[in-house]
């Protein structure tokens, strides 16, 4: 298919508040707009999960992270610069997202994605998008495409047609940053 294509029907989708699922940087994701709402609360239902668990959002670059966190810590640009794997930094403060993704703390996951397919998407969205792995809560995360439940496949609006064959890394290393200076790894 058509990359530009490809592009164009998953922002309409993004755009109608739907939600999809598709190959990022590290694993299959189940994602939407991160300013809505309503996207997000479909995500929690479609995993059985709980919405007091946080989920990751993913960004295109730095610009677009200075946007969503009021204050991004001078070691978190350390971090990502000198990081060999896919990491996800929480951050705390984070603004213009909607609500139900911050966590009780007043934090956010956030991860500059390092997927062709992702930036472009994330770049023509023109806001943040959920990312949080393509299985039902308490499952295994899927190593591939046909690992994924017919549960997902089905739940979802739209499935991105791309690299259906890609077997997943590792989910990504996540971080915690205080403005306070503390630092915390929570997964590696």
């Amino acid at each position: 298919m058509d990359i530009k294509l490809l592009l164009s029907e998953t922002v309409t989708i993004l755009k109608q508040g739907g939600i999809i699922l598709y190959p990022t940087d590290t694993v299959w994701g189940i994602g939407c707009d991160a300013t809505n709402s309503l996207a997000v609360q479909k995500i929690y239902k479609l995993k059985q999960r709980e919405d007091s668990k946080a989920l990751i959002c993913l960004v295109n670059n730095y610009s677009m992270l200075e946007k969503h966190v009021d204050n991004v810590p001078k070691l978190a640009y350390n971090i990502l610069d000198l990081a060999v794997n896919p990491t996800t930094v929480i951050y705390d403060n984070p603004a213009g997202v909607s609500e139900n993704l911050i966590a009780s703390d007043n934090t956010l996951a956030i991860r500059i994605v390092d997927h062709d397919f992702c930036k472009k998407l994330i770049k023509y969205l023109g806001r943040p998008l959920v990312s949080t792995s393509a299985n039902l809560a308490g499952e295994p995360t899927p190593k591939s495409f046909k690992e994924i439940d017919e549960a997902i496949i089905k739940g979802v609006d739209y499935v991105v047609n791309l690299q259906k064959e890609k077997v997943a890394k590792n989910p990504s290393t996540i971080i915690k940053l205080s403005n306070s200076g503390g630092v915390k790894i929570i997964r590696e």
